[in-house]
This record gives C-alpha cells, structure tokens and sequence, in this order.
C-alpha cells in the first residue's frame, strides 16, 4: 500500500494531500530510510514521522483498504512520540 494512502486511512495524517507533502519534503522514514508518498507500506514497517516539533514512531501492524474510525489504530501501534523543546532565552 502506498504510504500516503496508509497515513490517512489508518488516521495518521487526516488528509492524504498533507500525507503526500510531508513525505516528499523527506519528513517520513521507512525503517530509517527516506521514503516518498509513493513508497511501499507493509506489515511489520516502522515509521518515523515528523510533524512540526513532534517525531511520531509507529510499527505498522496491519493494511486495511478502509476503516472505521474507531479500527484506525488498530492499523499501528506507537513506539514513541516525542516533542522538541525550543529552549531559547528570553
């Protein structure tokens, strides 16, 4: 499954133009490489995501054509979100 497709119906990202704009900045990992909106998505990925200031890991654990809203996080389970600070003086 495309990785843009997979951002928004597991409910990663809501809207798959976003999906396609955050991973061709390069802002999307695939088991630590760089991936592209148009990269293979398969069981068992982990992804790395970056939003802003919050880095979003998660194992991808199952590709479903569509979701209701409550079964999109059983698509993927998180390994780790972290923000970064911005610790400038004032």
């Amino acid at each position: 499954m495309r990785l843009d497709k997979y951002l928004k119906i597991a409910r990663i990202i809501k809207r798959r133009p976003i999906a396609k704009k955050i991973a061709d900045q390069g802002r999307i990992l695939i088991n630590d490489k760089v991936a592209k909106s148009s990269s293979n998505v398969t069981v068992g990925d982990v992804l790395t995501i970056q939003f802003g200031n919050k880095t979003l890991v998660v194992k991808v654990m199952q590709l479903l054509e569509s979701t209701k809203k409550e079964d999109a996080q059983l698509m993927y389970t998180i390994l780790e979100e972290r923000y970064e600070q911005d610790f400038r003086e004032e």
